[in-house]
């Protein structure tokens, strides 16, 4: 419906009509938390985290340009808030949980290549963790939000062509750490 368009939620919710608020939530709840839990790699945290940015959003939605969209504009608020937990701390590597990782298994047949995919992608998971933050960011934001250069610039408040260093030099260090994992693929 045009009337629920992210812009027209935006203009509803400054107005004072909270349950607009509720259903821009509703809309984005679950790349917010994808975005958390990639880069934070700890469920309870990202879970904090993107609460803690559907608030920081709210508290600052004055500042929303409404001819934009809104789902890059709170994306970067998860990713700062994120990149400053990971400067405050480094993750400790968990395993996932298949219902949150989209590149867990399918159901497959065969059991044993079920095995040796869910283990790769645990391995893709603990290297992409292993990562410094802002590597981490732009492989999430590039590979996992399907963002372009500009937008990962954007995003992260980098020039284009440092966003587009820190992805290559992110996809070789990541290369070099998943070498073992793809030599007895």
């Amino acid at each position: 419906m045009p009337n629920d368009s992210d812009g027209h939620l935006v203009q509803r919710t400054l107005r004072g009509e909270t349950e607009a608020y509720g259903m821009l939530v509703q809309q984005h709840q679950q790349s917010i938390f994808n975005v958390c839990y990639r880069l934070l790699g700890e469920h309870g945290q990202a879970e904090d985290l993107a609460q803690d940015t559907f608030i920081r959003a709210y508290k600052r939605l004055d500042t929303f340009d409404v001819d934009r969209p809104f789902g890059p504009w709170i994306r970067r608020i998860a990713t700062n808030l994120c990149l400053n937990q990971l400067k405050r701390n480094r993750p400790t590597i968990q395993p996932l949980d298949d219902e949150l990782d989209i590149s867990a298994p399918t159901k497959l047949t065969n059991p044993e290549i079920a095995q040796e995919q869910l283990e790769r992608n645990q391995a893709i998971r603990q290297a992409l963790l292993e990562l410094p933050a802002h590597y981490q960011a732009v492989i999430e934001l590039r590979h996992y939000q399907d963002m372009n250069y500009q937008e990962i610039a954007d995003t992260l408040k980098l020039p284009v062509n440092t966003a587009k260093s820190h992805l290559f030099r992110a996809r070789k260090l990541l290369a070099k750490k998943l070498e073992h994992v793809y030599e007895n693929a």
